[in-house]
């Protein structure tokens, strides 16, 4: 059930200065079970494929070819990074199907996924480039468009951070609003049901809870496939 008194993540617990939040907590739970299902997925590995194998396989066939399609057979490698990525978000952004709140409502979870891409780009950008040519690709194409280049790079986490944050806390605000309306509305009515509550909401619990998730996460797997898939030309290829 969503609900508008706490429109930040609530602390757990504490170690020291730092606080653990619910978001970290969740995310552990994720972690957790995607850790589980490739357990158990590959632990009994079959010639051919059959049960929870079957599903594990399809899922890593289906993201080699996506990013492959997408980045280009030179980056497959990236390929259990974005499927991973891609998970997590889906899971973590659905999470208000089950009245929880979303880990990327958070903006310290999308800060710390955007920072996560941002520095596998530079990082590989370098390495694709070398350091010569990677100076030279932010100089491009005069050096003094380096401090521009510099600030246009750093935008792109920003930006990207702030998108799925926006998308899915408003999402979480607007279904609250909605839920404690509606509970005042079947309250005021004597209803014995709060079917105002439960009935109403629904097309909009579809759209936020399920169809944004799942736009959202693509969304961002996708601006971060095509930022590391430009930034990953090598020198003598790049224009």
């Amino acid at each position: 059930m969503h609900s508008i008194e706490h429109l930040g993540p609530r602390k757990i617990f504490a170690i020291g200065d730092v606080f653990i939040t619910e978001t970290v907590i969740f995310f552990w739970i994720i972690a957790a079970v995607m850790i589980a299902f490739a357990y158990i997925s590959t632990r009994r590995l079959e010639e051919k494929p059959r049960g929870i194998q079957l599903v594990a396989e399809y899922i890593v066939e289906f993201v080699y070819n996506f990013t492959e399609g997408a980045m280009g057979k030179r980056n497959t490698n990236f390929s259990p990074y974005i499927g991973t990525l891609f998970m997590v978000l889906v899971i973590g952004n659905s999470l208000g199907l089950l009245g929880l709140r979303p880990i990327t409502a958070d903006i310290n979870m999308t800060f710390a996924l955007a920072g996560l891409t941002f520095f596998l780009v530079h990082y590989n950008s370098v390495k694709a480039k070398g350091i010569v040519g990677y100076i030279k690709h932010m100089s491009a194409p005069y050096p003094f468009m380096l401090p521009i280049n510099l600030v246009g790079e750093l935008a792109f986490p920003l930006s990207l951070s702030f998108r799925l944050f926006g998308n899915i806390a408003g999402g979480t605000i607007i279904m609250a609003l909605m839920f404690s309306g509606l509970r005042s509305a079947s309250e005021s009515l004597n209803l014995p049901i709060p079917l105002l509550q439960f009935l109403i909401p629904l097309p909009a619990n579809l759209f936020f809870d399920i169809f944004e998730p799942i736009l959202q996460g693509f969304v961002f797997t996708m601006l971060t496939m095509v930022f590391i898939a430009i930034n990953n030309i090598p020198h003598h290829e790049d224009h």
